[in-house]
């Protein structure tokens, strides 16, 4: 029998949380035609796993049922084994996951479905113990009772199956309403937002707790826009509680995906790049708003993570995620610390202070193994210092000693797997987050690396007939054809563009947005699908989506529509405006029931009813009065804000956008480093000082 008829197929799979299953007994089989040829020849379902390498209980549920012999062999005999990394294939997932949700009312990873042989998805779940426990069936009686069905009760199987696809074709798959776009669809949602809230502990919701990024944006903006201090008391109390916790990995730096409890305490400990980008923001964002150096700590901290573990810094990019366990036994011993080890890491005079810091006690947090605790905030330097008979600064210069020998010592341990592959829109969104960094905290090294990670992607994952692939694997481009990739992209450019003044980010931004629009776009509702428009596909990938919810990552179609915006704002070319308007209005009745999870939706509303500000600097770039300039203008939050800075040289070329080369040809210029406030195509009078430019981007009402 050979290797294409039977036997495990994913050796030579690129994605890495395939070849961890391929050396398991299944059949396994990537998602492709001959997987469906197979299962429509020899007329069995389908037995789909969707997980990721950074899963747990993906890897519980492997070493439990599809390293078990038994379960293999009823597997193998009954079923086609299909797997696939819901990173590397986002569309057969949020397809899926829509089914198990209409199937059992759950969702989540792992996620098993049983498919009919043309792929649509009759029953599924999510984990499922071997044996029946945990008050969930188990996976043996489920493969055999399936299989005897489906042999036995086709028609119904058929039935279910249709059943089933017209509710994943119900979901995400809007078209216009009668309603019209309000601003009391903002407030809306910002009402969703601050109902929400954990008063105690910040966030929102109740455990598990996630960060909810978008929602921090739209408070801090409103805040700057209104002065109303409740919202950012919101953004604030949230912010300094995640900071804290035990969510955000106090030795290494970085956050964990999210929380197990409404503390911020224990988290699920893997960590994700697309997380981290957003948090980034925040955080920069959320210092630009306060000066709390507790924020900039936190945003230097995700930075030196990613920098050492999550970047290719010779060659530019930005990975995936890093495991959250070594192995099936494993709950984060990586990242948690017993009081014992915390002694032999530190010396006596640091062990006290930190176990206090920290909260360290010989009863820790961790089920699995009770002396190990999640390094958190528990007490103060000030605190400390008060209890055990020191001054304020000798504490913080154990805290800060000790914090750097738990690193080292951590370094010593196994090292949880890192994922190296290189997602486009994942990506996209780190270099616009350090691109940010550069801006708030003027590190040059952010900035380099974040245009190098860009060129890099450029160079091997876009073509001019395909856009951008969605994947990067040792060099090679993987899956054509996703919204997500296109807007996020164009995005990165245009912010690659306001702080390079290279017209080839611009132009490049501009074609992807114009590829998405010929390929994606829905030319009868409008709206962009997730795939392109005329591909074929098979089973459930026939049916289409519009994204619109943020789940894990902002929505395509809010962002494509903050992109659309930017574009109208430097070329007044009219119909980027009128599409994002479009997309708008579609999902105007939806936005308001979905309240926090539309929260990029509502950035783009507020991109709409508020005019970006432009400051443009006009000056030589080695004049120390330009910089002065430059550096006022980053310490102001705005959602939209655009600071552009240029020389003479660029103003009498015609390298610029048209309506930006509109706006500073009526400029009046001198030898003197000047500053301009724009918005609606408009500008202030110059001013040279950085106190004249604080004290109208300070100006609540600028417009």
């Amino acid at each position: 029998m050979t290797q294409s008829q039977s036997g495990n197929q994913l050796s030579s799979a690129r994605s890495a949380y395939l070849r961890t299953a391929a050396h398991q007994p299944i059949y396994w089989r990537e998602w492709n035609d001959a997987a469906f040829e197979r299962a429509q020849r020899d007329n069995k379902p389908i037995l789909l796993d969707i997980g990721a390498v950074w899963c747990h209980w993906c890897h519980v549920m492997d070493g439990e049922s599809y390293e078990n012999e038994e379960i293999a062999a009823l597997i193998n005999e009954n079923f086609i084994a299909v797997k696939v990394d819901r990173d590397e294939r986002p569309d057969i997932d949020s397809r899926m996951q829509a089914a198990v949700q209409a199937i059992s009312g759950q969702g989540g990873w792992p996620l098993t479905a049983f498919l009919t042989p043309d792929g649509k998805p009759f029953f599924g779940g999510t984990y499922f113990p071997p044996d029946d426990r945990y008050g969930r069936p188990g996976f043996k009686n489920i493969l055999q009772t399936l299989s005897e069905y489906f042999r036995r009760n086709p028609a119904e199987i058929i039935e279910q199956s249709n059943k089933v696809i017209e509710a994943i074709a119900s979901v995400d798959n809007f078209v216009p309403q009668d309603s019209q776009l309000s601003p009391h669809l903002l407030e809306s949602i910002l009402n969703s937002i601050v109902h929400s809230f954990d008063v105690r502990h910040g966030g929102f919701g109740t455990a598990p707790k996630f960060p909810h990024c978008g929602g921090v944006e739209l408070l801090l903006n409103h805040y700057q826009l209104t002065g109303e201090a409740w919202a950012l008391t919101i953004a604030d109390t949230t912010l300094t509680k995640m900071a804290q916790g035990g969510v955000y990995d106090q030795v290494g730096g970085g956050f964990h995906r999210y929380s197990t409890d409404e503390h911020w305490t224990v988290p699920h400990f893997e960590k994700m790049s697309y997380d981290n980008s957003e948090l980034l923001k925040n955080y920069l964002h959320g210092y630009q708003t306060t000066q709390n150096p507790l924020f900039r700590e936190v945003a230097e901290g995700i930075l030196s993570w990613v920098d050492t573990t999550l970047s290719d810094q010779e060659r530019g990019g930005f990975y995936a995620s890093q495991d959250a366990d070594i192995d099936l036994h494993d709950d984060g011993d990586f990242f948690t610390w017993s009081l014992e080890e915390l002694k032999g890491a530190l010396s006596e005079e640091e062990a006290e202070v930190m176990r206090f810091h920290y909260g360290v006690e010989p009863n820790g947090d961790m089920h699995h193994n009770p002396q190990k605790n999640v390094l958190e905030i528990a007490m103060d330097a000030r605190d400390i210092a008060s209890r055990l008979n020191l001054s304020t600064d000798r504490v913080q210069e154990l805290i800060a000693s000790g914090k750097k020998r738990l690193l080292e010592e951590r370094k010593k341990r196994k090292f949880p797997f890192v994922d190296t592959t290189l997602y486009t829109n994942w990506n996209a969104m780190m270099i616009s987050a350090y691109l940010e960094a550069w801006k708030v905290l003027g590190l040059s090294r952010c900035r380099a690396f974040a245009l190098k990670s860009l060129d890099r992607l450029v160079t091997l994952a876009y073509q001019p007939n395909v856009g951008m692939y969605h994947s990067i694997v040792e060099g090679e481009a993987r899956v054509p054809g996703l919204i997500e990739d296109q807007v996020h992209m164009a995005n990165a450019l245009l912010d690659a563009f306001e702080v390079t003044l290279d017209k080839q980010y611009f132009d490049l931004a501009e074609h992807l947005v114009q590829f998405a629009l010929g390929q994606f776009w829905d030319a009868e509702h409008g709206g962009f699908f997730d795939t392109p428009r005329n591909g074929g596909a098979v089973g459930a990938l026939a049916t289409k989506r519009k994204p619109f919810q943020d789940s894990p990552t902002p929505a395509a179609n809010p962002v494509a529509a903050i992109a659309l915006q930017r574009l109208f704002h430097l070329t007044e070319n009219v119909d980027y405006r009128d599409r994002a308007e479009t997309i708008l209005k579609i999902f105007s009745e939806p936005a308001s029931k979905y309240g926090l999870y539309a929260a990029t939706y509502g950035i783009a509303l507020a991109l709409h009813y508020q005019q970006p500000m432009q400051v443009l600097i006009f000056g030589d770039r080695d004049d120390t009065r330009t910089d002065a300039l430059v550096r006022e203008s980053s310490k102001f939050f705005r959602i939209g804000k655009v600071v552009l800075q240029l020389t003479r040289q660029q103003v009498n070329a015609d390298a610029l956008p048209s309506a930006l080369l509109t706006l500073v040809r009526n400029v009046p210029l001198d030898s003197i480093p000047r500053a301009f406030v724009c918005s609606d195509f408009t500008c202030s009078p110059p001013v040279d000082s950085p106190a004249a430019l604080a004290h109208i981007l300070s100006t609540r009402s600028a417009k």
